[in-house]
């Protein structure tokens, strides 16, 4: 396995990122999606990851800079058949080391409420995340929990 900054020039991750969307928007009402776009993903503050394992994509993840000491994690995901693989607890470790060497002293989320979204929330958790009220431009939304660690 190897992770790398992308630019999100390529076709493959557009395309790995448009079926997050949809698999989003399938379980996630589209006011409650808060997902980027490529164009947002390739804004100054946010670096973006890949995951592949050999020569194909099977993860991605980003941070997005908040302020000096306070990141946000975005854009987590797992190719489908790659689930439950260690794909995840990799980049999350990847996640947290970059923050860390990028001097951020706080990581913060959002990700879905609904039963899909479990199996995200218990990564979050086993990484230390605990649940927060809503952070940064966030605001109360009962499809969206929020979560938040010191590093």
């Amino acid at each position: 396995m190897k992770i790398v900054v992308d630019d999100l020039s390529g076709p493959e991750i557009a395309a790995f990122l448009d079926e997050h969307i949809a698999e989003m928007l399938s379980v996630t009402p589209p006011e409650s999606k808060h997902a980027l776009d490529l164009d947002a993903l390739r804004r100054p503050e946010i670096t973006f990851w890949s995951v592949y394992d050999g020569d194909t994509l099977v993860g991605c993840g980003a941070l997005k800079r908040l302020d000096a000491e306070h990141a946000e994690v975005k854009s987590m995901r797992t190719a489908p058949a790659r689930q439950r693989t260690g794909i995840a607890s990799l980049l999350m470790e990847h996640i947290l080391t970059e923050a860390r060497r990028m001097g951020f002293t706080r990581l913060s989320l959002e990700t879905g409420s609904a039963e899909p979204y479990l199996r995200a929330r218990k990564l979050y958790e086993k990484f230390g995340f605990d649940y927060c009220p809503p952070f940064a431009d966030y605001r109360p939304d009962p499809n969206s929990v929020f979560m938040t660690r010191t590093i």
